[in-house]
């Protein structure tokens, strides 16, 4: 880690950031001449900061503040080390950290750690995700009452109307499309082909499928960084709010994943098209955790606008065989690259949580080996399915009395990620649409 620094000579600052809850990056500024300090006995900061409602603020019963004296964590170099922050003027290194207790044990109220202990779960059976993520997001002019889409800076002209696949929307915004690619090439994010989506102003860019479920983790919460970021340092803002135009399609975050055993094979190819009982079974607890795991693919009070019928966004509970309205969804294509597509979270996840959610469930199908209902055909939003909870408050309630749920997650971030969820729900229901957009808008 020591030599990027001393390869970048013209970096003169560091930033050291951890994810908390709603994954945002929390940390420090510190000048390069105390990074050595940093990556040898990392920083600290207390071990409430991880649990921050969205505004930034304390969670007001939380045990981790008064009531323990507010004690400090310490927080250490995750494996990534250091990268650039191309959106920034001046030369600048992120050096993403995690926390750990004072007796060196990892902090469990941490996603990032929550994560790592699913993987641990996989390393066990000696099993091995694969993972990748497909990000959508919206380019926004925030810069008047009313969000709307910014202005092409090639043509001067707002294009008011989605652009499905339309290249013509992907050349208006060329110049920051190159910048991105250029940015994910300097902090080694594997970002490949990149889409117009059906919302106003809203892209898709894939990240590769990668064998380290941590790295995938960083990958998305870098990536969303890093457009948020760059978009500003063009003029407008980027978002990953899951709805922020009542009449437009809103942003998802689809997981695709596989599982290797210690052959590298892959436990879900069968040589056909169905897939293994592994895959079923991994789809069966897939689906078991889904009204638990609702708070982590929508964990917002407006991602709610989004978990609607017919919006683009599954709420039936429900697995098919290439059918995008489902769910769970198995995509065809060749047998060595079976895999799960799971198509419910948001774009305004914790990528950390979204994917411990959805490995660890599939991880306890894999345990229980329970065979899954039948696949639907046809239209599920028109399909008599369970649902999910379409309310914030009953996601809340689902999570936290969930066994799928403790399953996968330690207690303490169960309880910590309540609080915050219940405390961001008290002061949000005093918020119309308006001001709840003007919060989300950047933050998520």
């Amino acid at each position: 880690m020591k030599n990027w620094l001393r390869k970048h000579p013209l970096v003169r600052t560091i930033r050291v950031a951890a994810a908390d809850l709603n994954g945002q990056a929390r940390g420090k500024r510190v000048p390069t001449r105390f990074a050595d300090k940093v990556v040898e006995d990392g920083t600290r900061f207390p071990l409430s900061v991880l649990n921050l409602d969205i505004w930034g603020e304390d969670i007001d019963d939380s045990p981790l503040v008064f009531d323990s004296g507010d004690a400090d964590g310490v927080l250490k170099p995750t494996e990534r080390g250091f990268m650039p922050m191309p959106w920034l003027k001046a030369p600048t290194a992120l050096l993403p950290i995690w926390m750990f207790r004072e007796n060196g044990q990892p902090y469990e109220g941490d996603p990032r750690h929550a994560l790592r202990a699913v993987v641990d779960r996989y390393t066990a059976r000696g099993l091995t995700p694969v993972c990748a993520m497909e990000l959508e997001f919206f380019l926004i002019d925030d810069s008047g009452k009313n969000p709307q889409i910014p202005i092409s800076p090639r043509s001067g002209i707002r294009r008011k109307g989605a652009e499905t696949l339309s290249i013509r929307a992907l050349d208006a915004f060329d110049d920051f499309f190159t910048d991105l690619y250029d940015a994910c090439e300097e902090m080694d994010i594997p970002a490949d082909t990149a889409i117009s989506e059906a919302g106003l102003g809203q892209f898709e860019v894939n990240l590769m499928h990668c064998d380290d479920a941590l790295r995938a983790a960083d990958d998305a919460w870098l990536f969303k960084m890093l457009v948020k970021g760059l978009a500003r340092s063009h003029g407008f803002a980027a978002s990953f709010m899951a709805k922020p135009y009542a009449d437009y399609a809103g942003s998802g975050l689809h997981t695709h994943f596989s599982v290797l055993n210690k052959n590298g094979d892959n436990i879900f190819d069968d040589g056909g098209a169905k897939g293994t009982p592994a895959l079923r079974h991994a789809v069966t607890g897939c689906l078991n955790a889904m009204s638990g795991s609702t708070l982590l693919f929508a964990p917002h009070a407006n991602s709610y606008d989004r978990m609607v019928p017919g919006a683009h966004a599954p709420t039936g509970i429900c697995w098919a065989y290439e059918n995008r309205t489902s769910a769970i969804r198995i995509p065809s294509g060749a047998p060595a690259a079976r895999r799960i597509e799971h198509r419910v979270a948001g774009g305004d996840v914790n990528p950390y949580l979204l994917l411990a959610s959805i490995l660890g469930a599939a991880l306890n199908g894999i345990e229980d080996g329970i065979e899954p209902p039948e696949p639907i055909t046809g239209n599920a939003y028109a399909a008599d399915l369970p649902q999910m909870p379409t309310q914030w408050g009953a996601a809340i309630d689902a999570f936290e009395a969930s066994p799928e749920i403790a399953r996968i997650f330690a207690p303490e971030l169960i309880r910590n990620l309540v609080l915050t969820k219940r405390q961001e729900l008290h002061f949000m229901s005093e918020l119309d649409a308006t001001e709840q957009v003007e919060i989300y808008l950047d933050t998520v």
